[in-house]
């Protein structure tokens, strides 16, 4: 994955995106990982993509918004 602007990111969701442990971490090592997937910051919020489409977005203080079924939503549902 390329470099991310947080210039425009919610404090909170950098937090749970950045600390070690904050509740998305494990999603972000995960878009490091593989190659397939893209990240956007939009509206504050964090909008996920695999291939081209979206399949996630997380804000700072929101719930998840699973958009499309893809094993990085799953890491949420299961607590990984």
């Amino acid at each position: 994955m390329t470099a991310l602007d947080t210039t425009n990111m919610c404090s909170h969701l950098q937090r749970k995106l950045f600390d070690a442990d904050g509740a998305y971490h494990r999603l972000w090592v995960a878009l490091q990982d593989d190659r397939e997937l893209t990240a956007v910051v939009r509206s504050r919020q964090l909008h996920i993509y695999r291939n081209g489409k979206r399949v996630l977005v997380l804000a700072g203080k929101a719930s998840p918004k699973v958009i499309r079924e893809d094993k990085i939503c799953e890491m949420i549902e299961r607590g990984e």
